[in-house]
């Protein structure tokens, strides 16, 4: 088959709402509801909001338009798609690099989608009924010690993602995002409505946007960095893949922006939703990864019909995980079709099975009295080992080499042709800035964070 015939039958999606929809359901997941809040308590609040937007502005946004790029450009899998932008060159590296954070990702994101699958069952029958601020840390509890629940869950979850892959882009992917993220939305702001009216609520809110500049330090920018990069699920070709479906007069800039202000909307939102519950309850909102699972019953406890919107909460919330792990998932199901010649079926179930092997090790790790979750590596465990590689390692350097490839291998011409739509688009002076930032500031950030990382420099 040639290369025009093999482009011809690709599957893209069907219209720019459809774009919209779906690249948000891949940004907006459990990084909005249940990792941003979690972080932002351990990190000081404020001051870590406030590094974690300049991210999403000189580096998320501008990699983000990056990855469209080259997914567009080449309608191609993240490894297929530098083999045609770059032929006989090392950058195909990248491209593996991102296959291989979404398999980290999956590994562990696995594990918190089967808790959030087992609160909406959990929610359907009642069992929160009567909860108070100790019986939430218990349920917690019991939904992370296993081994056989938080397994099958991880497990039910992942069967959820392959049959939806397994229909394809539009019958799929685009069904599913379009129809139910814009309920997700609704159901945040009437959770926020009932968070705002508890005793303490200011303190939530001061909590969450007072800057205090004193408690911020160099993890905390790495991890805000991270975060952004997780949440806008870049540098694990994500939003390259997702870019290859793009229609050809999709304007990626229009969307990079639109994506990125709904994500941060979500993200404020959810903590918005958590904070004031946390200190009107006199909760630590330092409590980690299980902050979200501890509030959120506790809030809707307190309101009428509050049994029926929680369940309906948590069912979203499980779209939420649901529709970011379809896009992290097809990363790897887009290399082993395309690269491998293997039919998606088959390439579905294949990978699917790897994630739940593997992510047993991060699902039973979270139970820390357990065998597992006793075995630590330099102080991590499997779980958060998973969390640290991808998310502090992988995607900023997968992010570093998006921006040199852009900024420095790329033909400006080129890229200027392609992110205007071959010149229909006026995008002159936003081209320019962009291309000064993804050239020059972006690298140079995440240059400086990385080897902050690494124990080579201290900032």
């Amino acid at each position: 088959m040639a290369k025009s015939d093999k482009t011809a039958v690709r599957e893209t999606f069907s219209s720019g709402l459809a774009v919209f929809f779906a690249t948000l359901g891949s940004a907006v997941g459990l990084g909005n509801i249940w990792k941003f809040p979690y972080l932002t308590g351990e990190y000081g609040g404020g001051a870590f909001l406030f590094i974690y937007l300049l991210c999403i502005l000189f580096v998320g946004i501008p990699i983000m338009i990056g990855e469209f790029y080259i997914g567009r450009k080449t309608r191609q899998n993240p490894v297929g798609a530098y083999k045609q932008l770059s032929p006989d060159s090392y950058w195909k590296i990248n491209g593996f690099m991102g296959v291989i954070a979404a398999y980290l990702i999956m590994f562990f994101y696995s594990c918190v989608a089967g808790w959030v699958y087992f609160y909406f069952f959990k929610a359907l029958i009642g069992d929160f009924s009567s909860i108070t601020m100790a019986t939430a840390k218990a349920e917690f509890g019991s939904v992370v010690i296993g081994p056989f629940a938080p397994l099958f869950w991880q497990f039910f979850v992942l069967t959820v993602v392959a049959a939806i892959l397994i229909k394809g882009v539009e019958k799929g992917i685009e069904r599913i995002t379009k129809t139910l993220m814009p309920v997700l939305f609704l159901l945040i702001i009437i959770c926020d409505i009932r968070a705002l009216t508890l005793p303490g609520a200011g303190e939530g809110l001061n909590f969450l946007f007072h800057v205090d500049f004193s408690k911020l330090t160099s993890v905390a920018i790495l991890t805000a960095l991270g975060l952004a990069f997780f949440k806008l699920s870049l540098g694990m070709g994500t939003m390259l893949t997702y870019g290859s479906y793009f229609t050809k007069d999709n304007n990626l800039f229009g969307t990079a922006s639109k994506v990125a202000l709904s994500d941060t909307i979500v993200s404020m939102l959810a903590g918005i939703a958590i904070f004031p519950t946390v200190f009107s309850f006199g909760m630590e909102p330092s409590a980690g990864p299980g902050l979200l699972f501890m509030t959120i019953p506790l809030v809707f406890s307190q309101m009428p019909l509050g049994s029926i919107l929680l369940v309906a909460f948590f069912f979203l919330t499980s779209i939420a995980a649901t529709t970011a792990m379809i896009s992290i998932v097809e990363v790897v199901t887009a290399y082993f079709v395309e690269e491998r010649k293997m039919n998606r079926t088959k390439a579905v179930v294949i990978n699917s099975l790897v994630i739940a092997v593997v992510g047993v090790l991060a699902t039973l790790s979270a139970d820390k009295d357990s065998l597992l979750g006793g075995m630590t590596f330099f102080g991590k465990g499997f779980f958060d080992w998973f969390d640290y590689l991808s998310s502090n390692v992988l995607l900023p350097v997968g992010g570093l080499l998006i921006a040199l490839f852009i900024g420095h291998v790329t033909k400006k011409q080129d890229l200027k042709e392609e992110l205007s739509n071959q010149g229909t688009l006026a995008i002159d002076f936003i081209f320019e800035a962009f291309y000064f930032i993804i050239r020059y500031v972006t690298p140079i950030l995440l240059i400086i964070v990385f080897l902050n990382a690494i124990g080579i420099i201290k900032v």
